[in-house]
């Protein structure tokens, strides 16, 4: 059976790499679709795919509509029966000198909701030894949230809306400006990259034991820090950054390498667990 990935925010960056990766690593009759908002940069990113060998196919999504994501998945299981590869990707920029306030919800909307969305769409969907992952950060423990918020994050008995809800009110807290007070950090990276590796947590919570028998892997994974437009900004020196190619490997390495039981539910890091506290 040909074997289908799928990429969000595919058109540059880590996204086109882990694309690009795919295209060249999964066999001939197999296809990889390029997802993200602008079909112009789609096209364009899939020209710009060197040495394919599996099929390309385009599609614009925008992870902020829930509808679209669910009918997405609901087109590739009516067409290929289901998924084998989903990178979920996707991530609004930020700014500097752009105060929080002005950022926040589509900050939110993209990467926290938009997790979530990826993930009750398309985990129904995951053939056996298929393999889910979700690009996080380092900032995605609770070792970088004061203790007085981790019961916030109680991934044991949480749900996916309950996380929902989490992240909303701590947007709202924003907005309000009353999050410093509540505990939370100012960099606002920190409590979102741990929203989206407690969604995977909790949907690998409930997923364990049948994933393992069919080889299938839930994941965050932490690609560390990479030279693009969006993170130049930030640091004053890029001299350390990898390339979006290099920065690709190792998810690769997850997407397309037998299962390694320690990272099933983990964020995971060039190949090791970072530990969830």
């Amino acid at each position: 059976m040909s074997r289908v990935a799928i990429v969000t925010g595919a058109n540059q960056g880590l996204g086109f790499a882990l694309a690009e990766g795919l295209v060249q690593r999964m066999a001939a009759g197999d296809v990889v679709y390029l997802t993200g908002r602008s079909g112009d940069r789609l096209r364009d990113a899939a020209t710009r795919l060197t040495a394919p060998v599996a099929d390309v196919d385009t599609h614009v999504l925008d992870v902020r509509d829930g509808a679209a994501v669910a009918a997405f998945a609901g087109e590739l299981r009516d067409r290929h029966g289901g998924v084998d590869i989903v990178f979920s990707n996707a991530a609004a920029r930020l700014t500097p000198q752009t105060p929080w306030s002005e950022l926040i919800e589509p900050f939110v909307d993209t990467n926290n909701l938009g997790t979530t969305r990826m993930l009750r769409a398309f985990s129904p969907i995951l053939r056996p030894a298929g393999r889910l992952l979700v690009v996080a950060s380092d900032f995605g423990t609770l070792n970088n949230l004061p203790t007085s918020l981790h019961d916030r994050f109680d991934t044991d008995t949480m749900s996916l809306d309950d996380v929902d809800a989490t992240m909303l009110a701590w947007r709202d807290a924003v907005l309000a400006g009353t999050a410093g007070a509540e505990g939370w950090p100012d960099w606002i990276n920190i409590p979102s990259k741990v929203g989206q590796v407690a969604a995977v947590r909790v949907l690998a919570r409930d997923r364990r034991e049948a994933d393992k028998r069919t080889d299938t892997l839930i994941a965050a994974v932490c690609p560390g820090l990479i030279d693009t437009a969006a993170s130049r900004p930030w640091f004053d020196d890029m001299s350390s950054a990898q390339t979006p190619a290099q920065a690709a490997t190792d998810p690769l390495r997850l997407a397309l390498n037998p299962v390694s039981p320690d990272t099933y539910g983990e964020l995971v890091q060039f190949g090791r667990v970072r530990p969830w506290l």
